[in-house]
């Protein structure tokens, strides 16, 4: 799957070191890790690595092998506390200088995944200037909390909200847990759409049959654009007259509303781009 994973069409290419690694398999991985980082970059590719938890005793082997031109980021599996994240920010640091990499390029992504975590979500999310996002993992979190995965969703809602208000109040994005079910699309695209309905701006996926469908709940839609455009500009014209709020389309529009539709407008630009 590594030698493939350049053609998949994904924001970001995570490779991991964590769960789907065995013990004795870690270091053939983290082979297989550095060889990828450069090749993937050299293609143009956004790539980041999946690595063990700061308790996990296997964080510093990782970095060794992830950290090296081209990675853009890191994803911390398991992080309980903003003392992990600054410990991985120092050792972030140490290999960046060891590879003349600039201190801080490297950006951090943390994993949410036990309940002790979701409550140190906030003071974690303003631990490092590397961190771009706030991760929910699913699974363990499910686990930790002794309940079973539904198609549902029922049993990560409360930390779906959690983890989105604290992501948008540190200036981060929410990152949705992946969908185990690599054959249940429709359940895929329940499940993505329920995320994206509390303020998470991405998901992640375990199978190239999931990039197309999360794509398309996370994106934009045309007509969304368009309404859009039309919404902010009805709003300046009105802010042109000196009005605080304005009828569109038989409903009130005020500033949250109207920066909510230039939001989207720049969401669709970016992903042009």
């Amino acid at each position: 799957m590594l030698e493939k994973a350049g053609r998949f069409p994904a924001d970001v290419l995570c490779l991991d070191l964590e769960e789907s690694v065995l013990p004795d398999e870690k270091p053939s991985a983290r082979g297989l890790v550095r060889d990828a980082v450069g090749r993937l970059a050299g293609e143009g590719r956004t790539v980041h690595v999946r690595v063990n938890s700061i308790g996990s005793g296997e964080t510093r082997l990782d970095l060794a092998a992830a950290v090296r031109p081209g990675l853009a980021g890191v994803l911390l599996a398991k992080t309980e506390s903003a003392q992990d994240v600054r410990q991985i920010d120092v050792l972030l640091r140490e290999q960046e200088l060891a590879r003349d990499i600039k201190p801080g390029t490297i950006e951090l992504v943390v994993a949410i995944e036990s309940a002790q975590a979701l409550l140190r979500c906030q003071e974690m999310g303003r631990a490092s200037t590397r961190l771009v996002a706030l991760m929910l993992g699913g699974e363990d979190f499910s686990f930790d909390m002794g309940v079973a995965r539904t198609r549902e969703g029922r049993e990560l809602e409360y930390a779906r909200y959690v983890i989105a208000t604290c992501a948008r109040a540190s200036g981060l994005v929410a990152l949705d847990t992946p969908w185990a079910d690599i054959q249940d699309i429709e359940g895929l695209v329940a499940d993505a759409q329920r995320a994206k309905a509390v303020g998470f701006g991405g998901k992640y996926v375990i199978h190239p049959s999931h990039l197309e469908p999360v794509h398309r709940v996370f994106s934009p839609g045309e007509e969304e654009v368009a309404s859009a455009r039309r919404l902010l500009a009805a709003w300046e014209e009105a802010l042109a007259r000196g009005e605080g709020a304005v009828q569109f389309e038989g409903r009130m529009v005020d500033r949250p509303i109207a920066e909510r539709a230039r939001r989207v407008i720049e969401q669709a630009e970016a992903m042009r781009s």
